[in-house]
Order: C-alpha cells, then sequence, then structure tokens
C-alpha cells in the first residue's frame, strides 16, 4: 500500500441522478512508466485491491517482471473502487452503497485514465466484479480497448447473482458478526461440494476442519475488510446489465472493438460457465475476434485464483506481444 496514489474526482454525476461532491480514486501502477508503453488495467474482485503484484499482491503468479503479464513491457494499472477501504481512510468509505452502480466505477475508472492521460488501453483484464466492471468499461468506450478480458464474470447480473447478493445483503446488515457470517455464504458459494469434500474428507479435530476453515475465513476478513465495503461491493454485482437503458447485448457488443477473451470456469456456481459460452455463441456471429477459455478445475469460482498455470496458458499469447498475431480462436 506504501505506493497508493490518489485522483481527485470532483461533483460526480452518479447513474441514480445525484451528484457525489468529492470521490477520491486511490490506485497503483506496477512497471514502465505510464506513457512509455502500452497500459493494461486489472480490475479487483469483491474484497481485492490495488495492490496486484509484489509484497502481498493477489496475482503474482501472473503479474510481475518476466511473468504472464510481464511488467517489464509494460504499465499495469489498478484502481481500488472507491469506498473498498483500502486507503484507511474512514471518511472515505461510503454508507449510501446502494447509490453506487457499476456503470457509474467504469465512468470513475476512464476518468482516473483520462486524468493520467491514457485514452487507450492495451487490455482491461478482471475476474468476478472486476471482470463484471470491465465489461462496463468496454461498453462505454467501446473503441479504447484493444482486449478485453472478463474472467469469471458475465456482462449481466443474473436471476441466481441478483438472489445470492439479496442474502448477503440481509445477512451484513442483520447479522451480530456481519462480515464473518456473510463470508461463510460466500465461501460456499465461490467453491463446490467437491471442492471442499476432497479437502476436508471429514476429518475433525473436536470440531469438523471445515468448519474451522470457514470460522477462519470469516475472522480474517472481519479482520481487513470494513462493514460498508463489503455492503457497497456486494450491491455493485447485482447492477451488471451492460445493456441497461441500451439496446440489446449483441447490438452494444457490436461496437466493441477489442479482442475480446471469455474466461469461465467449469464449475463456477456463481458466474456459470453455461451462460458465458451462450455470450460467447451470440458474439461469435456477428464478430471474429472472440475466443473463449475455460478452466477445468473442482475449486469452482475461486478457481480463476488457483489455477495460475491454467489461466497463463490462455492469456501468454495476448501479452507475448511478438507471438500475438498467431492467435487462433479456441
Amino acid at each position: 500500500m506504501k505506493n497508493l496514489k490518489k485522483i481527485d474526482l470532483f461533483n460526480f454525476n452518479l447513474e441514480i441522478g445525484k451528484v457525489r461532491p468529492y470521490i477520491p480514486l486511490y490506485f497503483e501502477t506496477f512497471g514502465q512508466p505510464v506513457g512509455s508503453v502500452p497500459v493494461i488495467l486489472v480490475n479487483h474482485a469483491l474484497t481485492g485491491n490495488s495492490t496486484i503484484t509484489g509484497e502481498n499482491g493477489w496475482w503474482n503468479d501472473l503479474i510481475g517482471e518476466n511473468k504472464t503479464i510481464n511488467t517489464n513491457h509494460f504499465t499495469v494499472i489498478a484502481f481500488n473502487i472507491p469506498g473498498n477501504g483500502y486507503d484507511n481512510v474512514f471518511g472515505n468509505l461510503i454508507s449510501d452503497y446502494k447509490d453506487f452502480t457499476i456503470r457509474d466505477i467504469a465512468r470513475i475508472f476512464w476518468e482516473g485514465l483520462f486524468r493520467l492521460n491514457i485514452d487507450e488501453l492495451f487490455t482491461v483484464i478482471g475476474g468476478s466484479l472486476g471482470g463484471a466492471i470491465a465489461w462496463e468499461m468496454a461498453a462505454q468506450h467501446p473503441t479504447k480497448i484493444k482486449n478485453l478480458i472478463p474472467i469469471a464474470t458475465d456482462w449481466k447480473a443474473t436471476d441466481w447473482v441478483i438472489s445470492n447478493v439479496l442474502i448477503q445483503d440481509k445477512i451484513l446488515n442483520n447479522s451480530d458478526d456481519p462480515i464473518a457470517d456473510a463470508r461463510l455464504h460466500a465461501m460456499l458459494l465461490y467453491r463446490t461440494p467437491q471442492s471442499i469434500n476432497q479437502r476436508f474428507q471429514r476429518k475433525q479435530n473436536n470440531v469438523f476442519e471445515v468448519e474451522n476453515w470457514l470460522i477462519n475465513h470469516g475472522s480474517k476478513l472481519k479482520n481487513r475488510f470494513r462493514l460498508s465495503s463489503y455492503k457497497l461491493m456486494n450491491h455493485l454485482l447485482k447492477t451488471n446489465d451492460i445493456t441497461k437503458n441500451r439496446k440489446d447485448f449483441v447490438t452494444v457488443a457490436s461496437q466493441i472493438q477489442a479482442n475480446i477473451h471469455i474466461v469461465s470456469v467449469d464449475t463456477d456456481y456463481f458466474f456459470i460457465a453455461e451462460e458465458n459460452r451462450e455470450t460467447y455463441q451470440n458474439l461469435k456471429k456477428i464478430k471474429e475476434n472472440v475466443f473463449y477459455h475455460e478452466i477445468q478445475s473442482i475449486h469452482g469460482h475461486d478457481a480463476f485464483l488457483i489455477e495460475f498455470n491454467q489461466l497463463a496458458t490462455f492469456l501468454s499469447p495476448i501479452f507475448n506481444t511478438q507471438n500475438t498475431q498467431k492467435y487462433v480462436n479456441a
């Protein structure tokens, strides 16, 4: 967090019609100086942050010197979703979390990029919530992105996602231990029965090990994440829809000039692979530069943070600029 930088945004018009007098947009940069090489924007997931590589980096296996996303060749930028609490400034938390939508966050990210004199992106990549923001960014500026890589996500909130957002919201607003309890529920969405059963095999020491594992996940998140931040990030998930007040998906997506690399997880119970396969089938009727990749894993949604070798295989041709033209349709 020592490299955290800030852009001040004033009088920002939110999608619901309200004006936010001040929004601090915190971010980190990695690799080469801005303006010297192509820029990659990495959008963090629900409980993530802008520290994507280096000490405590949550995508160290993919991003860094001589890694799949090589910081010797690119400028890598990651914004914190305003209100995620990573700046440790209590006054910057957002209590009226239902005022914000994914569309607002995407506009805020674009505004941050423009302030940095970045008008085009080599890539926007993100997993889960971050991938949904990436879809919306592409819809807002369909000619400014060369590669769009939404991972374990969707361009819209399905009824299943909306349902689980409601359950999370109820827990966060009604539990005596809201963050920890919400995390217990979320962890079972992010994994699969096979993953849980294979790992713990009913082992116990006074209590079942799986229970300890879940309780520990809840406690760890409670110690590093603010309640208002969790409410906001959870709420954003259900506002995801690049067609809202626009035309149908195919029409909106047809305007996106980027190479679109959809990455799903075959066992994802949150953003199910079938929805992404359908998106790919619809897109390939109108675009030649759309590709589909599927992570094979028993770990479910969280596989995008676990199966790095598979992700590297999918992503390497995109970021190896000398070999990019050799990439073929999946």
